[in-house]
């Protein structure tokens, strides 16, 4: 008998060889290591207020949703935090998915498809590259933060009203590897001559960038405008699990009535929407939470940058240290985990072979004491490896 698992036996053979295995590695609830690879940027994962909520929640309304949010799966919880949502950040609607994730290929696969131009950024999250691929449109794949090349796309399709092909532009707002924030203002300046739509992740800004932390696009005076949507993650600084899409209420209705991410899938668990629903009411109630993330996470680049380390310039809670080789990421974020440090480690297939790096976040939580020490043991590893 043909072994018909032997084609991923050898793919699994030379993803070994190339030093591109993944791993899982599984915390343990007593886990000690100062922990600067987590995205839980406001610190309120473990915050009594949120798990509190979400025990009262599971309490009441049981473990899971029950089934799709057109079924059984909405509960006032849902609303509810929709409607919080949207307020925060100065939209008119929103709507809750089961992850950041199939927020966005909702989102995308929805509002563009066959005969849509998508216009996308070279550097956005995995998921809105994988709407774009799933949206059967023609997807034109722009150069990172390069707005003229986002025009150019748009100049190359139709003008006439009359027979104008749809056309989409996709960012996010703050990218999750460099750590780097999209020109918004630009980009919608641009969207709006040419009579598109622009989808904005923000899931690395809610929390951390902007007033209060209401995100990049509020941040940038867009939230609100009937030609942006935008797309958050819970599982960031909310701490908890989900995302939603939040933008004019005739985008949120279509959505409901299209997007399959949403319709064929389980709601939200009761408890991750209420843990949410709690983060953002700490957030409302201690709006310096977000400017003690940027200046952690500028603390930390500055530091790591006077020890000679090439460090992007944070915009948000990402600090990116550059180091080159595959290997030499790898080894080094080992060896951190062993001198008690998680940072993470973005090597290829992630990023291209020559930018591998170590990204470490900064949190809400960490004293300047835990920052120092976090710098000083990157400097000391990246010194040896």
């Amino acid at each position: 008998m043909t072994d018909p698992l032997a084609p991923l036996r050898s793919v699994a053979g030379a993803r070994a060889a190339a030093g591109m295995r993944r791993t899982l590695r599984p915390r343990s609830v007593d886990d000690s290591v100062l922990d600067l690879a987590s995205n839980d940027y406001l610190g309120l994962a473990r915050d009594p207020r949120v798990t509190e909520a979400a025990a009262a929640a599971a309490k009441a309304w049981g473990a899971g949703a029950t089934g799709s949010r057109l079924v059984t799966g909405s509960t006032v919880g849902h609303h509810d935090l929709e409607d919080a949502l949207a307020g925060f950040i100065g939209t008119d609607a929103g709507l809750v998915f089961s992850s950041g994730y199939l927020a966005n290929l909702g989102a995308v696969t929805a509002l563009a498809g066959p005969g849509t131009l998508i216009v996308s950024d070279a550097q956005n999250h995995a998921s809105l590259v994988d709407g774009c691929r799933l949206a059967r449109g023609e997807v034109v794949v722009t150069p990172h933060r390069d707005v003229a090349a986002v025009e150019a796309a748009l100049t190359g399709r139709s003008t006439d009203s009359s027979s104008a092909a749809p056309a989409l532009v996709v960012t996010d707002s703050v990218f999750s590897v460099d750590g780097d924030l999209a020109p918004l203002a630009d980009l919608h300046a641009v969207v709006r001559r040419h009579g598109a739509l622009l989808l904005v992740d923000d899931a690395h800004g809610l929390g951390v960038v902007g007033e209060g932390g209401r995100g990049a696009v509020h941040a940038a005076g867009l939230a609100g405008e009937p030609d942006v949507v935008v797309t958050v993650t819970l599982s960031k600084s909310l701490g908890a699990q989900g995302g939603a899409v939040l933008g004019d209420p005739v985008v949120i209705e279509h959505l409901v009535n299209t997007a399959r991410a949403f319709i064929f899938d389980t709601g939200l668990a009761p408890a991750a929407v209420a843990a949410a629903a709690a983060a953002l009411e700490v957030l409302r109630a201690q709006p310096q939470l977000a400017a003690s993330v940027r200046s952690g996470a500028e603390r930390l680049a500055r530091t790591l940058a006077a020890g000679g380390l090439r460090v992007t310039e944070p915009s948000g809670a990402v600090v990116s240290v550059l180091v080159g080789e595959p290997g030499r990421a790898l080894d080094g974020a080992a060896r951190l985990l062993e001198a008690g440090l998680r940072v993470g480690c973005f090597r290829p297939p992630s990023v291209p072979d020559d930018v591998s790096r170590l990204r470490l976040t900064a949190r809400a939580d960490l004293t300047d004491a835990d920052l120092d020490r976090a710098a000083k043991a990157v400097l000391g590893v990246l010194a040896e490896v």
